[in-house]
């Protein structure tokens, strides 16, 4: 039997490599998913369909719940013929890049596929997105200003 933080862990992990997915290049996680040649035979359960999420904020953090606005969100379900589910959900409107990342969750979760999807998706993607974040405040940083305040010498 598994222990409930073998299953809290492996939650995490396809947390974690869904939002990796959700976060990829539209172009980026396509050529690595076609370079990876790993099987294509899932059904569409639903969509790739997209829609409307609302955005909600609090004031300084902590204060009242307001609506900010809303985000374009696509989404889509696929079945392995294992019976294997995968679920995909990323901004904008890529029908395609969606369906190929819930094939992608739906493929990683069974142990035969684990491994090659990790090697030759999740870590590329994973150190494009560091690069990115990398140059991302490199730039911030460049813009920096520091304040100081100098106290006047009063008679």
């Amino acid at each position: 039997m598994v222990s409930r933080q073998e299953r809290q862990a492996v939650t995490e992990r396809r947390r974690e490599a869904m939002a990796v997915l959700a976060e990829a290049p539209g172009k980026t996680l396509i050529h690595l998913w076609q370079e990876a040649r790993l099987p294509d035979d899932a059904v569409v359960l639903r969509g790739p369909e997209t829609g409307l999420v609302t955005l909600r904020g609090r004031m300084g953090g902590g204060g009242a719940v307001f609506n900010f606005g809303e985000a374009t969100v696509t989404r889509a379900t696929v079945k392995l013929p294992s019976g294997t589910v995968g679920h995909a959900y990323a901004l904008g409107r890529e029908t395609q890049k969606v369906r190929i990342a819930a094939v992608i969750d739906a493929l990683r979760q069974r142990p035969e596929f684990e491994a090659v999807i990790e090697e030759k998706i999740l870590t590329p993607l994973r150190h494009r997105q560091a690069e990115a974040d990398e140059a991302r405040r490199a730039e911030t940083a460049a813009t920096r200003v520091d304040f100081f305040t100098m106290v006047r010498g009063e008679d």
